[in-house]
């Protein structure tokens, strides 16, 4: 499989480590959002400004945020089962998670 350049599943978290923050007690959602490369394959280039939405269970509306650059982004949320709605020009996707603490829910997705 070709790449990009792109972090896959999102960016790296040794800056939070460097911080002090320790991962076992964090619930993080992240990834990377790529363009479908000519196989289908997500392997195409990074969506930057891409937005990213999420919403809980219920489907009510939690946070949002743009991906950067490379097309990563990334969320801390509580555990359980959330959506993630990726929206760019001409395209939308909406993909189902399952998030757990101290363990990283790490994603591609490919538009």
């Amino acid at each position: 499989m070709k790449t990009c350049g792109a972090t896959p599943g999102g960016p790296s978290l040794d800056g939070l480590l460097a911080k002090g923050i320790d991962l076992r007690t964090q619930t993080i959602i992240q990834g990377v959002v790529l363009k479908a490369g000519d196989d289908g394959v997500p392997n195409g280039t990074p969506v930057g400004n891409a937005h990213v939405r999420l919403l809980d269970r219920n489907g009510e509306f939690t946070a949002e945020l743009p991906t950067n650059s490379q097309g990563q982004f990334r969320f801390f949320a509580a555990a359980g089962a959330w959506t993630l709605v990726v929206q760019a020009p001409g395209a939308r996707v909406e993909q189902q998670v399952t998030a757990a603490q101290g363990s990283l829910a790490d994603l591609v997705i490919s538009l």
